[in-house]
């Protein structure tokens, strides 16, 4: 999830370039995996990286009982090469960190719908309304605030509160970093193009700092070099499992009823290429299961998508995700990354 800044214009590029060759009907990259077809061995192409969900991937192997083989890759690059490789490709599964790829994946119909059963331990609300993909864990954007230059009183409560002189340069972003670019992309579908276009260049107005990566904004924010800055939620969490949390001088301000609490998913489907689909089917079984979705929750103190898991972690304090009133955003509709570089490279943000 924690998209490195650096491949973010490659990430957009590529999904841009393997829409264009699968248009225009381009020869596919070479074959990035080992596995030969219907040769009993379950290959996912991964947007998570191997450090985070490696661990999960071994205990999913045992559980599922059939060999898996993995490539790794930044999310973008994974859907490109699907894209790229179209009916031809030897990927059984397709792990995402973002609803946005997933939903460009699904909408070129290299994703196979998925069983009702297998789709049943997920909260409604993360399934793709078609049936294609299904969330594995979600996350909030939240204003994350240095306590001792914000007062809880002098917190926003909506987008365009941002706006106030009062910000004027006391806000952090990571202009290229996939979140962002999701955050703007939710924007604009509620608002519309105008809309969007409006806020964001009174907010280009507004000065805000600009950082490498969201980590960089939450250290920023502690450090006191701006007051807020716009993150998801755990990247709190991971600086304060390092950090003594009674000290760290960050919290986050979830805002409800408002682009500012957008929801994005990470997910997972099976792809209409797999010769086999029933390895593939109890992968997600897994994955949307409560030791799957245990492990998401303690290692990346993400939401859980199913009912009755909590985190293990007494630092991961999770406000409920139905108290934040999020906006009505089909997230499989982020998908329209490009656009959403063109509208910021126009008002001066990236």
């Amino acid at each position: 999830m924690h998209l490195p800044s650096k491949y973010v214009s490659r990430t957009i590029a590529l999904l841009t370039v393997g829409a264009a060759l699968v248009a225009c009907g381009g020869a596919p990259a070479p074959a990035p995996a080992t596995a030969a077809e219907g040769d009993g061995v379950l290959t996912i192409y991964s947007g998570r990286n191997e450090e985070l969900v490696g661990p999960l991937i071994a205990q999913l192997e045992a559980a599922v009982g059939t060999p898996v083989e993995v490539r790794y890759g930044s999310t973008g690059e994974m859907a490109a090469q699907l894209l790229e490789e179209g009916a031809d490709s030897p990927a059984d599964l397709f792990f995402a960190q973002d609803a946005g790829a997933l939903g460009a994946v699904a909408g070129a119909g290299l994703l196979a719908p998925l069983p009702a059963d297998v789709l049943e331990p997920a909260l409604e609300r993360y399934r793709a309304t078609d049936s294609t993909w299904v969330a594995t864990s979600a996350r909030a954007r939240v204003v994350a605030y240095n306590t001792a230059l914000v007062p809880e009183a002098d917190l926003p409560t909506s987008l365009d509160a941002l706006l106030d002189p009062r910000w004027a340069g006391q806000i952090g972003i990571a202009p290229s970093n996939a979140s962002w670019l999701s955050f703007v992309t939710g924007l604009r579908l509620i608002r519309g193009e105008d809309g969007a276009r409006q806020w964001l260049t009174a907010f280009a107005a507004q000065n805000p700092q600009r950082f490498d990566g969201n980590g960089a904004v939450v250290d920023a924010v502690a450090a006191g070099t701006v007051a807020a800055g716009l993150v998801n939620h755990y990247y709190l969490f991971e600086k304060i499992a390092e950090l003594d949390p009674a000290t760290y001088p960050v919290r986050n301000h979830y805002v409800a009823n408002d682009p500012l609490g957008l929801v994005n998913v990470a997910g997972v489907g099976v792809t209409a290429a797999a010769d086999d689909q029933g390895p593939a089917l109890e992968a997600v079984r897994y994955l949307l299961s409560a030791e799957g979705q245990q492990y998401l929750v303690d290692r990346t103190a993400e939401y859980p998508v199913i009912d009755g898991v909590t985190p293990a972690r007494a630092d991961v304090d999770l406000v409920a995700l139905e108290s934040l009133s999020a906006p009505d955003v089909d997230l499989a509709d982020l998908s329209s990354l490009a656009e959403t570089e063109t509208l910021l490279q126009e008002v001066g943000l990236l």
